[in-house]
């Protein structure tokens, strides 16, 4: 793989993974609109799943605390808001994995991978969450959440697993429209994202233990650290712009890329 191809490939990881915007869909055309370009393979993935999911761990290093003392917590079976927080992320992520393993066993995921399949869902999930977002909802506090929303956020996460639809998208959707304020939706769908990503490296690992892997371990880490520092960059921004205004900007982006997609999915296929 050439270095061109790297730091596209960790931008567009480390930018994408935690904007309502979907990452799949972005990492699944980047090969289509450059010729020549070589499937990155399953240890770039875990280099780039490794790197947002560091950034994600240290910009929200407070409740990844919490959530910490909520598993260990788990374990003494001893009563806390930590262990309540680290219930619902493990309990929201399960319906996402169990419909993941059923993708993987049937081989449903190339099937969801073309550019039309991914122009439409970017096009009606983007309307779904600008409609969300016209929410008034102003709950706060995680502490507050209840086991029924954190469960209805976990279900919509399953969506997700449909190139385009945007897993942080989906769940931030899904809080919208249970009345969750925009910076606690974000918040929640941010640490929802830990476990999933966990899941995604020690799948990537299990390719990676069957096929070999086919980079270096200095691709990787070059990969590792970009996808940190984008994906660091992407959360600090829409942290700061979920307290002072809408999800508007992210649904025009999500309709126009769905409208440039469909105009040119022949090509792109062709290509």
């Amino acid at each position: 793989m050439t270095l061109i191809q790297l730091v596209v490939l960790a931008v567009i990881q480390g930018i994408t993974e935690f904007l309502p915007i979907s990452s799949s869909a972005h990492l699944i055309l980047a090969p289509l609109t450059v010729r020549d370009w070589q499937d990155q393979g399953p240890l770039i993935d875990i280099a780039a799943h490794v790197g947002s999911l560091g950034a994600v761990l240290l910009y929200f290093r407070a409740e990844t605390a919490m959530l910490f003392r909520g598993g260990i917590d788990t374990l003494r079976f001893r009563r806390s808001d930590d262990r309540k927080l680290f219930l619902f992320i493990a309990a929201a992520t399960i319906p996402t994995l169990s419909l993941a393993a059923v993708f993987v066993l049937f081989d449903l995921t190339s099937v969801l991978r073309s550019p039309v399949v991914i122009g439409w869902v970017s096009i009606i999930f983007g309307a779904l969450l600008w409609h969300a977002d016209r929410s008034k909802g102003e709950k706060a506090g995680l502490d507050r959440m209840t086991w029924r929303e954190a469960m209805t956020i976990g279900l919509a996460q399953m969506c997700a697993l449909v190139p385009g639809v945007s897993r942080s998208g989906v769940t931030m959707t899904m809080a919208r429209y249970l009345g969750w304020s925009r910076p606690e939706a974000a918040r929640f769908s941010m640490l929802l994202a830990i476990p999933t990503i966990l899941a995604l490296g020690a799948f990537a690992c299990i390719e990676i233990l069957r096929e070999g892997a086919n980079a270096t371990l200095s691709s990787a880490l070059i990969v590792a650290v970009l996808s940190f520092i984008c994906a660091y960059a992407a959360i600090a921004v829409l942290m700061r712009l979920v307290q002072t205004m809408s999800f508007t900007p992210f649904v025009i982006y999500r309709i126009v890329f769905g409208i440039v997609l469909l105009t040119f999915a022949g090509a792109l296929t062709a290509n």
